[in-house]
């Protein structure tokens, strides 16, 4: 998981994320009859060229986030990095085509197919014969063994973050010869292509030791396109070379190098030459954009870019400070001084220019991340443990608009995401909103009014030191602005500094994770609507008040440079939901503390954050919208379902789903999933997340890949005279 700017598909496969029959409600079903999956709504821009265009040699310069704390994938720690060095070192039984579905990956894999069902499930792998490790062993059974013992999660003495899949595993042996492997499941398994990918040696997987820390600094034995050479951590760079024993086709980049560089870095990074490939934010679009453009230079007028005018800017404020500071240190006076000064701007200015230059060498290249943002509504306590108030909550919202404010300035398709567990292109994609319903104001305010929530009620003011209902906000230093204010107090505008106001009394317990069957007999998807009969009140006349409590839902975003676009569409929703008469207390946190002390922790009541999907949603995405169950020391284990809403429907479907062979029925059993968690209203997904690459125009086959695994040896830099298919300017 993860707001935006931060990875997240190596989130999902790793420590959260590890990852019944007919429905009663028609409208639930609708949707799931639907065959037709519709294509990805936006494709993959990589700057694809033919291998014969592509040079032999050079060294690519990748950015990425951090040098992973550990190369082993399958430990709670590995991040983005882990798992893009382990795509290009390592074998995947499967890897995701452009469309996010899995396909074989025939440099291992000749074949893999299910050739028994009873009385148990058995899958026969055929190994590429040519398929061998760094160190000259072939890739056999005993590899497999011996990661399904080391995650099968029998032995707690490995320090595993995910076991799913490999804990329905009964035997793993050798075929007919030493190129088959036969895996016995004691269950029936549907997401089994999910496994064995990557694929790690039995001398990282068959000991405890060895998985716990054998793999964390280095991997001695590879099996891809590129071999694990060397790992700097303090000039974080990671170098991967060509991997002699390779049997596939030749790499054609000599050397990949990835180098941690912080987001908020990249563009200087591009600017001054030191990378050839990183994801940015869109605020370094603008300023490739107008670098190609030849704007925002130092004698431009008006109509300069105003990102290119800010980064001069800075620039020369920062010559004439460090003018300054030498002209104190020297003592210089009058003329002195001024020449140090206009000599420091010159050379400000000079080097300016050079990166100006350095980024016309750039373009942006473009798709939609295989993630989404949703917006989280904390249903354990306070307001939000009604269901009838998230629901009006996500009636209040228009989907197209927020996905709007995002992805139309950045030239990307606009379409709110109407699946939770599935992105268009994908098997299982459905749109499922209808069980929920779309935007209707008086809907919301009907909702709201059946809840006991009412305009014009008595509000009883706290008492000094009270707290309010619901997630409280941490103590701030005195003194310090906490970046908090009250959007639809007083008809105020959003600016105003005010302190936390006070929630609803959370409900009874049994109001927690409800599934909405106490509206089914009324018609329609259960609890979508208000029952029948309840009056729409004709505006928000004021304050909703209920139990002399006003209704103010603490609403938490990021405050870091790279979550700018989390800013502005929590604003929008702010709006959105004043109009409905539902105040936000929205407070900015930094970074570093908003997943792990305010969403993970429960200390909200809306949150914006984003989750991966993957191409087996039976396995990774059930403990996202898992009912949470009480643990024996009283808390609630709620996995990875931060919302703390989830229905014993949903869990049904999800145990049928992973346990059919049949991939139609699966599919279907998803897309109903799908239909109760939009019904439940824990969480609104809203758009998927835009992919921005800057890449140097002659690198070929790297850039934007929306949900295709990266094919490594075909990336490199262009013959002379060559040219990439087109690519939008920036």
């Amino acid at each position: 998981m993860s707001y935006d700017g931060v990875s997240t598909r190596a989130v999902m496969r790793s420590v959260a994320f590890l990852t019944a029959g007919a429905l009663a409600v028609p409208l639930l079903t609708g949707c799931a009859g639907d065959d037709e999956t519709p294509r990805p709504l936006a494709g993959q821009q990589t700057g694809a060229a033919g291998r014969d265009l592509v040079a032999d040699g050079g060294t690519l310069r990748w950015a990425v986030d951090a040098v992973p704390d550990t190369f082993n994938t399958f430990q709670s720690d590995a991040d983005a990095t882990t798992t893009r060095v382990a795509q290009a070192v390592l074998p995947s039984m499967y890897r995701l085509d452009a469309n996010g579905r899995p396909e074989r990956d025939a440099d291992y894999l000749e074949s893999a197919k299910v050739v028994e069902t009873e009385p148990q499930q058995v899958v026969l792998y055929r190994l590429n014969q040519q398929a061998v490790w760094s160190d000259g062993r072939e890739i056999g059974a005993a590899d497999f063994a011996a990661q399904w013992r080391a995650l099968s999660g029998k032995d707690s003495a490995y320090w595993t973050a995910r076991n799913a899949g490999y804990d329905r595993i009964e035997k793993v042996e050798r075929g007919a010869n030493d190129l088959e492997v036969r895996v016995t499941f004691s269950r029936p398994y549907a997401d089994w292509q999910s496994l064995f990918s990557p694929l790690y040696p039995k001398d990282v997987m068959g000991t405890p030791d060895a998985f716990n820390d054998g793999a964390r600094r280095r991997l001695k034995v590879t099996a891809g396109v590129f071999a694990l050479t060397a790992v700097d951590r303090k000039a974080d760079e990671i170098r991967l070379t060509r991997n002699a024993r390779w049997w596939g086709r030749p790499a054609k980049l000599s050397e990949i190098r990835l180098t941690a560089v912080p987001r908020a870095k990249r563009s200087a990074a591009l600017a001054a030459g030191a990378v050839d490939l990183a994801d940015i934010d869109p605020a370094d679009v603008g300023r490739l954009a107008e670098a190609r453009q030849g704007t925002g230079g130092p004698l431009a007028g008006a109509g300069s870019g105003r990102t290119t005018v800010k980064s001069l800017r800075t620039a020369m404020a920062e010559a004439s400070a460090a003018a300054k500071a030498e002209s104190d240190e020297y003592e210089e006076e009058g003329a002195d001084r001024k020449a140090r000064a206009a000599k420091k701007l010159r050379k400000a200015i000079a080097g300016w220019e050079k990166q100006q230059h350095n980024l016309q060498g750039f373009e942006v290249r473009r798709s939609l991340e295989p993630a989404y943002t949703q917006l989280a509504m904390n249903g354990e306590s306070g307001p939000l443990a009604d269901e009838r108030v998230r629901r009006a909550v996500a009636r209040a919202l228009d989907r197209t608009e927020l996905a709007s404010a995002v992805l139309k300035p950045l030239g990307l398709p606009v379409a709110p995401v109407g699946s939770h567990l599935a992105l268009s292109g994908q098997d299982a994609y459905a749109d499922g909103s209808g069980a929920l319903g779309g935007q209707d104001t008086a809907e919301a305010q009907a909702l709201l009014a059946d809840a006991g929530w009412v305009a014009g009620g008595p509000v009883v003011e706290k008492k000094p030191g009270e707290k309010g209902a619901g997630p409280q906000r941490a103590a701030e230093p005195d003194g310090g602005d906490d970046g908090t204010y009250i959007v639809g107090e007083d008809d105020k505008a959003p600016s105003r500094k005010a302190s936390s106001a006070g929630k609803a009394p959370s409900g009874d317990a049994s109001a927690r994770a409800q599934d909405g069957k106490q509206y089914a007999k009324q018609g329609g998807a259960p609890g979508a609507y208000a029952p029948k009969g309840t009056p729409a009140p004709g505006g928000a006349a004021g304050p909703l008040a209920k139990d002399g409590k006003a209704l103010t839902l603490r609403f938490v975003v990021p405050s870091g440079p790279g979550s700018e676009s989390l800013r502005t569409v929590a604003e929008r929703i702010s709006g959105m939901l004043a109009k409905v008469g539902i105040r936000t207390d929205v407070t900015k946190v930094p970074d570093e503390s908003y997943f792990k002390d305010h969403v993970a922790s429960g200390q909200y009541d809306l949150a914006l954050y984003s989750w991966p999907t993957s191409a087996f949603p039976a396995t990774d995405a059930r403990p996202i919208y898992s009912k949470p169950v009480p643990a024996a020391d009283g808390s609630l284990n709620v996995e990875q379902n931060y919302t703390r809403v989830g229905t014993d429907q949903v869990d049904q479907l999800f145990d049928q789903a992973i346990s059919t062979l049949d991939a139609d029925e699966s599919r279907s059993l998803i897309r109903k999933a799908d239909s109760r968690i939009w019904a439940a209203a824990g969480s609104i997904p809203l758009y998927q997340r835009p992919q921005l690459t800057a890449a140097r125009k002659n690198l070929a086959n790297a850039g934007a890949f929306g949900f295709q695994t990266p094919v490594f040896e075909d990336m490199g830099f262009l013959k002379k005279g060559a040219r990439v298919s087109a690519s939008p300017t920036p």
